[in-house]
């Protein structure tokens, strides 16, 4: 891919596009589906791509390991999956694409998912985003599993998009919710509070049955702070290149702010988005001079050391967005969008600024601040810190997690 694999100088530190590098892992030690210890219990994370969970769930996988569970994942299959498996998690390939809508195709997938699940016996299965939920819902009824746990992190595009294929979608996904999101011995874990309140709202979950456990967790260790670089200010969005994203406001902010500071952005185009922005576009942006796009970074720790501030204006809704935490450990203040999950991330004037979406020129006008004010940049990275700290640490994620599984299977010792 063009911008993926050549190198990138950003002050300090050379660095090069790609892959990004999760954990450090044993060498490979795949054990094979069904090689379980009596009485180990078992749990199975349902997602449609296996890069999502290495970014999202795999500390708290390996944390469940260490808690004494059989790990399997069940997604589709990318060069993270043999990352994964050295670690000791099972990964079974399943194509569950995201962009499907034939009702026979999707049928035909419960069945296999069903199929599986009789096969491998989890104890738990944990549903992340709307179609695993609704397909794995359907086949874990089928095949007789014990419990289940279901994430739907951000709602997704039918929830989220003013699109007239979001829209028509709308009433059959709420009905399909409906049946399978919190039935019988469930949990619903929730990322923020306006999700949470929504559905319930709305009687698709049980208020009872509701966990809010606060995003995906952050290596406060890895994701430190750092001396500014000097030099001009930077401003990064690390994100998937689609436009709910906000990248094009950002680019459009970067229009109105040009000659006062650099704008970088990191991260692919997504094809199974509805939404995604074409490589073409993002080297559009880049001949205007209006921003450098560096595509998949290997080490966002080290990126983050080499810029000011961190920027996200999303224009739908966030489950709760990682790279803001991270960004937030690693004391740079954020500009992101008053929308459900950024707020529930950045305090307005404390941690960085909350803008209107849609609106690049009050996006300009909180940046500015930003790069006029290198003493406001420290004070609100340094409290950006401080709340991750508090309430999104990986220690914090993963032990609300384990505490959520052993509500449904207690713990026992063997």
């Amino acid at each position: 891919m063009p911008g993926a694999g050549r190198p990138h100088k950003l002050g300090l530190t050379t660095y090069k596009a790609g892959p990004r590098r999760y954990l450090a892992v044993p060498p490979l030690c795949i054990k094979p589906p069904g090689m379980t210890a009596p009485h180990q219990k078992t749990l199975l994370f349902l997602l449609t791509e296996d890069w999502f969970f290495a970014s999202h769930f795999w500390v708290r996988a390996v944390a469940a390991q260490k808690a004494g569970w059989r790990v399997v994942l069940v997604a589709r299959e990318s060069e993270a999956a043999a990352r994964i498996a050295e670690t000791g998690i099972e990964v079974i390939p399943f194509d569950l694409q995201r962009r499907g809508l034939n009702p026979f195709k999707e049928l035909r997938r419960v069945l296999r998912l069903a199929r599986l699940y009789r096969n491998i016996k989890p104890d738990i299965v944990h549903h992340i985003a709307l179609k695993p939920i609704i397909l794995g819902g359907l086949a874990a009824r089928l095949a007789g599993v014990r419990a289940m746990v279901n994430a739907p992190v951000g709602l997704g595009f039918v929830f989220s998009s003013d699109k007239m294929l979001a829209k028509l979608l709308r009433p059959a996904i709420s009905l399909a919710l409906r049946a399978t999101l919190n039935p019988p011995r469930s949990r619903v874990i929730f990322e923020n509070p306006d999700d949470l309140a929504g559905l319930a709202e709305k009687h698709m979950v049980k208020a009872e049955n509701a966990r809010l456990i606060r995003g995906a967790g952050v290596d406060m260790h890895i994701f430190a702070p750092a001396p500014e670089i000097a030099g001009p200010v930077r401003i990064l969005l690390a994100a998937r290149m689609i436009r709910e994203k906000g990248v094009p406001e950002f680019v459009a902010a970067a229009r109105i702010l040009k000659g006062q500071a650099e704008f970088l952005l990191a991260g692919a185009p997504d094809p199974g988005n509805h939404d995604s922005l074409t490589e073409d576009e993002l080297h559009g942006f880049e001949a205007e001079g209006l921003v450098r796009w560096l595509g998949k970074v290997r080490d966002m720790a080290q990126l983050l050391r080499e810029v000011h501030v961190f920027c996200l204006p999303s224009t739908y809704r966030e489950g709760l967005p990682k790279a803001v935490l991270e960004a937030m450990s690693s004391t740079k203040p954020v500009v992101a969008t008053d929308i459900p999950g950024c707020r529930e991330a950045v305090r307005d004037g404390e941690t960085g600024f909350l803008v209107p979406p849609h609106d690049p020129m009050v996006l300009a006008q909180a940046l500015k601040k930003l790069i006029d004010d290198p003493a406001l940049r420290t004070r609100l990275g340094q409290a950006g810190r401080a709340r991750v700290a508090a309430h999104f640490s990986d220690e914090l994620i993963c032990a609300a997690t384990l505490a959520v599984y052993d509500e449904l299977i207690p713990h026992k010792e063997p």
